[in-house]
């Protein structure tokens, strides 16, 4: 099986400091909703792996985060892709919960819902702690400069191995590419 783990917020959607609190509030960014459709097409499964410190810090409920993750699916569903299943953590920033990037609690669950070792999946995200949380597990961390990506990058520190694109179309060009390669 062909796995890609993406973040949500700053690599599918604009993110914002103030949190995505309404499906009103999410808008994809430019190009995303398609790179997700070719990831589709090319026979990958497509899951997110999401914080939403939000709900715990009752900025928003689960019923709010549903719907935002509906709005989500319909339109990646409408540019003929298709998100597989989102995982997320919806504990605020001070629990001690195994669950929220950076901690691998979230790719280990991924890992065993699907009953797979997660060595080598690409895990595509804009902050630090969304690679670490998937280098953890042994996934490939590509960073894109959406997002927080230009500010994770000017602080350095990436996981060994990162790869940097401009965005999430560039990103999955790169992997459709080398899948392309290793084919030949």
């Amino acid at each position: 099986m062909k796995l890609v783990i993406l973040d949500r917020d700053g690599v599918i959607n604009f993110d914002s400091a103030q949190f995505i609190k309404s499906p009103e509030e999410w808008k994809p960014i430019p190009g995303s909703l398609e790179a997700i459709a070719r990831l589709k097409q090319n026979g990958y499964r497509v899951v997110v792996a999401t914080n939403q410190s939000g709900v715990g810090r009752g900025l928003f409920d689960m019923d709010t985060l549903n719907r935002i993750h509906k709005k989500m699916h319909k339109a990646s569903f409408e540019m003929g892709g298709r998100i597989d299943a989102i995982f997320y953590c919806p504990h605020s920033a001070d629990s001690a919960c195994d669950c929220r990037k950076p901690k691998p609690g979230m790719f280990k669950r991924i890992s065993e819902t699907l009953n797979m070792d997660l060595n080598g999946v690409p895990a595509i995200g804009d902050s630090l702690r969304d690679l670490q949380a998937g280098a953890a597990l042994g996934c490939t961390p590509l960073l894109v400069l959406t997002g927080k990506g230009e500010k994770t990058q000017s602080e350095g520190n990436l996981p060994p191995g990162t790869l940097i694109f401009p965005d999430l179309a560039a990103a999955v060009d790169h992997l459709l590419a080398r899948e392309s390669k290793e084919k030949k």
